[in-house]
């Protein structure tokens, strides 16, 4: 994981006071897994799960078990649920994002990233722009692809990869339903990361 992005999860599960019984979605038995924050140092349970597990690293396991049925769990098992770099690697991410909401107890907190895209200022200046008769004239054959792209995280087979996610899809899709949601998106290629509270 990138040293920004796991700075950010850092800061945000700080703020929101994540802890308690706490479940990381694709972790992994290293340094940079969620797991490892600082801010969950008194959680009082940590636990992973992983494709490739089990494994055991610092003071917590890692379970052999796909998001999309995380069986093992009781409903409204955990405190926090943290989510990253998993969801673009999953082809069936909404049955994963139903689990996870399924496993946090009201009141929880679940925090996902996944690589992004967002509007860029060069975009927003084009598109003031190609409201000029003359820029749109000079610019016409160029126009379109220069306002329909964005930077976005190169593909990544882990196995596979299959998506990337606007701000409004993370804020409407991943978080939809949950209250109190934040999104903030950073780095570039971009990431975003959203966080809700469980009603």
């Amino acid at each position: 994981m990138h040293r920004e992005q796991f700075q950010a999860f850092e800061r945000i599960c700080a703020e929101r006071g994540a802890g308690g019984s706490v479940l990381e979605i694709g972790a992994v038995p290293s340094d940079d897994t969620l797991l490892c924050l600082r801010s969950l140092g008194a959680a009082s349970r940590k636990v992973g799960i992983n494709l490739d597990g089990p494994s055991t690293f610092r003071d917590f396991g890692i379970l052999k078990a796909d998001a999309n049925d995380l069986g093992c769990f009781r409903d409204g098992e955990f405190n926090t649920v943290l989510c990253n770099a998993v969801l673009e690697h999953d082809p069936c991410f909404w049955k994963s994002i139903e689990e996870m909401r399924r496993v946090t107890r009201a009141g929880g907190l679940i925090v996902i990233g996944v690589p992004g895209f967002v509007e860029t200022p060069p975009a927003r200046w084009l598109a003031w722009m190609d409201r000029t008769p003359f820029v749109r004239l000079l610019f016409r054959r160029r126009r379109e692809s220069r306002l329909a792209s964005t930077p976005v995280l190169g593909i990544h087979n882990f196995p596979s990869d299959h998506y990337r996610f606007s701000a409004r899809a993370v804020a409407e899709v991943l978080m939809g339903g949950l209250k109190d949601v934040r999104v903030f998106s950073h780095m570039r290629p971009p990431r975003i990361i959203g966080s809700g509270i469980k009603p």
